[in-house]
């Protein structure tokens, strides 16, 4: 079942910013708040990028964290997605990449 992407988008939208207020609302490390939000927003966003494909056949420069580490065990992660090397990894290397930046200046 296809879903309208301006709906999905809607809904992804709504997702962040519910994250986002947990987030900034966190009253700990495992707020289960914070992580309920969290599955949510990365649900939403799949349903999104779903929507996106199907009817533009249109992808997002982003990948989840889990599916990036899917990837990576399998084996799958440079051999694959050459047409998507310019897709963004949410992930911790992310940070790693910016404590390199910071550290080059």
């Amino acid at each position: 079942m296809s879903q309208d992407p301006a709906v999905a988008l809607e809904e992804f939208l709504s997702a962040v910013r519910q994250h986002f207020a947990a987030a900034a609302h966190r009253t700990s490390d495992t707020d289960p708040r914070v992580q309920a939000a969290y599955m949510a927003l990365a649900d939403a966003f799949e349903l999104y990028e779903d929507a996106l494909y199907t009817a533009y056949d249109e992808v997002t420069p982003f990948e989840l964290f889990d599916d990036v580490e899917d990837a990576r065990e399998d084996g799958d992660d440079e051999d694959d997605d050459d047409e998507f090397d310019d897709q963004v990894d949410l992930g911790e290397d992310a940070d790693e990449a910016d404590e390199q930046d910071d550290d080059e200046d």
